[in-house]
């Protein structure tokens, strides 16, 4: 270790030594001077009392000055809150599906999805028919001051029920809305002058309004609904497209996991192959073919391949937390105190593919390409409806209209034929009417008679009242035109160009998302072969790692090398032993990469996510 560090130093001084006459041997280029005044100021000599060196600071307080760490012995070689006996082994497809069905980010883009089901839900259901009713009694008396009010007492009082029924909806097809209407009344009056009492009333009535031009094709409620369809498809891919990050961040993190603890193993390695070569250099000093110095390298070399194996242990337990925050349910999963071992074989085979067909697979399968899709087709729905808006609103109306009406005759007199009096003044008018043309006969007496005959189709109760509607007696149809136009449709015309800025604005994004998966398609499938050129590589240096360590110890032996080269050839065996599991962890990290890169991770790893139709 002393011949180690001391070569270091040679090795700085030199290079330092090369740059200071590789500086001095390049000249250095002499910059244009600009013209200086006459006057030059002078800096006053810099005065630096303290001479700063290391030996001769001042002011610097001591800190724990008799410190002394005497404690040799081992910590225990666990991790925290994990029981090292109870071991959980794990394949990667359950990881995957741990993963799924755990993870909160899935779990919330789940009720993503049943949220615009529901949504779709309410938009469709514009169309089915509302329902409408009322029944009340209702009691009132009113005054009336005028003998033709039909008063007896200077007051008419009105008592009844009243129930009326209402359906109405919109037709999905040609945009027509239709509207069916009950109405039934029973009614007692004390007015002399009604000529049912009680009465009964019933009306039933027919109304189909038809859009002509605006709303026939296309229409506010239609609209809503297509857009709801296309965000179910939109929250299908966001669906998709977060099982992938999720499936590639186990994939990412499952690796890892095994990398580490392959490399804890490797470090364990170290350290007894360290203890084997501690014991056989101390057998070599008993020998005499080595100095009891040497003992003191090969000693070193034990203690830092123990800090390997701690430092080693940190990796594995953040990379096992890592995991389990993807697959486990909470907090409080008994997952957290198990111990996981990956399963599943290390050595993955890159996919064999070209440029060209990943580039397919990726224009094919990407789920942004799809969102970008439900945009495009909503933006479309939108230009429809716009474009729909701008047209003249003329609808044809048609009513028809079914009127029942029966009752009790009233058998109040009539008052203008019992009213003597009336009729006395009216015979004197004829009189003096008489003095100079005697032509008007007087006003006889009238017996007291109803005020009128009620036809024998008016008399009977509700049931009769009814029947009149389904007999079709009293009918009223009407039919027009409604017309609804505005002077200038500019909102109309200026939210329809909006829908057409936005629908260049979708294709631009189109476009650059396209040339976006482009480059990561091409970075991901470089970093696989990369990955496996650094493979082969890693692989050929472990191998030869071990050759030029057995040989060192042969030397060793033989005594044509020393202990110092023997420790290089063990650190350096060590090292390329973990290289070698790194390389093939990013390999296999970069196949999941390319996977997503391609959108193939649902189906490499047999995941369905179908589409809700």
């Amino acid at each position: 270790m002393i011949k180690q560090l001391y070569l270091a130093v040679v090795f700085a001084l030199l290079i330092n030594f090369n740059a200071v006459m590789a500086q001095d041997a390049t000249p250095t280029p002499t910059p244009t001077v600009s013209p200086t005044p006459t006057t030059k100021m002078i800096l006053p000599p810099i005065n630096d009392a303290q001479k700063v060196q290391p030996e001769n600071l001042q002011g610097i307080p001591s800190i724990a000055p008799q410190y002394q760490s005497n404690d040799t012995t081992l910590p225990e070689l666990g991790r925290v809150g994990v029981d090292m006996m109870q071991q959980k082994p794990l394949t990667l497809r359950e990881a995957i599906t741990l993963a799924l069905q755990n993870n909160k980010d899935i779990e919330v883009t789940r009720q993503n999805v049943r949220i615009s089901e529901f949504d779709l839900r309410a938009a469709d259901g514009v169309y089915q028919p509302r329902f409408f009713a009322q029944t009340f009694y209702e009691r009132s008396t009113t005054p009336t001051a005028s003998f033709f009010g039909g008063g007896a007492n200077g007051e008419i009082t009105q008592s009844g029920f009243t129930s009326n029924a209402q359906l109405q909806g919109s037709e999905p097809r040609f945009g027509g809305t239709y509207q069916v209407q009950f109405n039934n009344s029973r009614v007692s009056s004390t007015n002399l002058f009604n000529t049912l009492n009680p009465s009964f009333t019933s009306n039933l009535s027919f109304q189909y309004t038809q859009p002509i031009f605006r709303g026939r094709r296309f229409d506010q409620n239609r609209r809503q609904i297509e857009i709801a369809k296309r965000n179910l498809s939109l929250t299908d891919a966001q669906f998709r497209q977060r099982s992938i990050e999720i499936i590639v961040g186990v994939q990412r993190a499952y690796w890892d996991l095994a990398y580490t603890l392959r490399n804890l193993q490797v470090q364990r390695d170290g350290v007894r192959d360290a203890k084997d070569q501690l014991e056989h250099n101390r057998r070599l000093v008993e020998e005499g073919q080595l100095a009891p110095s040497d003992i003191i390298a090969s000693e070193t070399q034990v203690a830092n391949f123990e800090q390997n194996v701690y430092t080693a242990l940190d990796e594995v337990n953040r990379a096992e937390n890592i995991l389990k925050n993807l697959i486990a349910e909470n907090k409080n999963d008994s997952l957290w105190s198990s111990s996981i071992v990956p399963t599943d074989a290390v050595d993955l085979d890159a996919p064999v593919t070209t440029l060209p067909e990943a580039l397919d697979a990726a224009l094919g399968n990407r789920p942004e390409l799809e969102s970008n899709e439900v945009q495009r087709d909503i933006n479309q729905i939108d230009q429809r409806f716009f474009r729909e808006q701008t047209k003249p609103q003329i609808d044809l109306v048609a009513t028809y209209n079914l009127a029942g009406l029966a009752g009790s005759p009233n058998n109040a007199i009539n008052p203008f034929s019992s009213n003597d009096t009336t009729r006395q003044k009216i015979n004197e008018v004829i009189t003096r009417l008489n003095s100079t043309n005697p032509t008007l006969p007087p006003i006889q007496a009238i017996p007291p008679t109803p005020i009128q005959t009620v036809s024998e189709n008016l008399t009977g109760g509700n049931f009769s009242s009814l029947t009149d509607i389904f007999a079709n007696r009293y009918p009223t149809f009407r039919v027009g035109v409604q017309i609804n136009l505005p002077f200038a449709s500019r909102t109309a015309k200026a939210q329809l160009g909006r829908s057409l800025v936005e629908g260049e604005r979708i294709q631009t994004q189109r476009q650059q998302l396209e040339q976006s998966i482009q480059v990561e398609v091409r970075n991901a499938l470089q970093t696989v072969r990369t990955a496996e050129a650094r493979l082969r590589s890693a692989a050929i240096s472990r191998e030869n790692s071990v050759k030029q360590y057995e040989s060192e110890q042969r030397k060793l032996d033989a005594g044509q090398s020393d202990v110092y080269k023997v420790l290089e050839r063990q650190t350096a065996l060590t090292t390329a032993r973990s290289n070698e599991l790194r390389a093939q962890t990013e390999l296999n990290k970069s196949i999941a990469d390319l996977q997503r890169a391609t959108g193939n991770s649902l189906k490499e790893n047999n995941v369905e996510a179908r589409l809700r139709k």
